[in-house]
């Protein structure tokens, strides 16, 4: 499937479950800055270091009226359990058969170990209050670095 994420274009909406269980829709947070956040899995060691990244600069990205949405295929009680661990401010929502991914260009081929394989690509998204994307990181190189990346394009839009 091709991805149907472009920057200047509205963003593709979802809904997906939350660690809790309810229904988060990518509609439910119209009118503000949303930064979407695949991740390949759960209290992995890259994927730990990138939640941990966002949950740091959490204050920074609240002044600036972020919300932040991890998502991957893991399980509800998989997202509790890895957001309780590492105190994680912001919803884990669960893709388990990896629809919303593959619509938004997070789910298809990638090298790991220098072989072809399917999996998830570690990738974000910055949508604008109108439902526009304004910044597509189709492929993150640095898990941990990213998060902090991401809040300096918001610090730098909003100068």
């Amino acid at each position: 499937m091709a991805t149907k994420i472009a920057e200047g274009k509205k963003a593709p909406d979802f809904t997906l479950e939350d660690a809790s269980g309810k229904r988060v829709s990518l509609a439910d947070f119209k009118g503000k800055d949303v930064i979407v956040y695949f991740y390949p899995k759960d209290d992995t060691p890259g994927c730990t270091k990138e939640a941990c990244g966002f949950r740091d600069d959490w204050k920074d990205l609240q002044k600036a009226g972020v919300v932040v949405l991890g998502i991957s295929a893991d399980s509800a009680a998989s997202h509790a359990k890895f957001a309780t661990k590492y105190k994680l401010p912001f919803p884990l929502l669960s893709d388990p058969d990896r629809k919303v991914m593959e619509a938004w260009g997070a789910y298809g081929d990638k090298m790991m170990y220098g072989k072809k394989t399917r999996g998830v690509i570690r990738s974000s998204v910055w949508i604008g209050p109108d439902g526009t994307v304004r910044k597509h990181w189709a492929r993150v190189a640095d898990a941990a670095k990213h998060p902090h990346q991401v809040l300096e394009q918001i610090r730098e839009r909003a100068a």
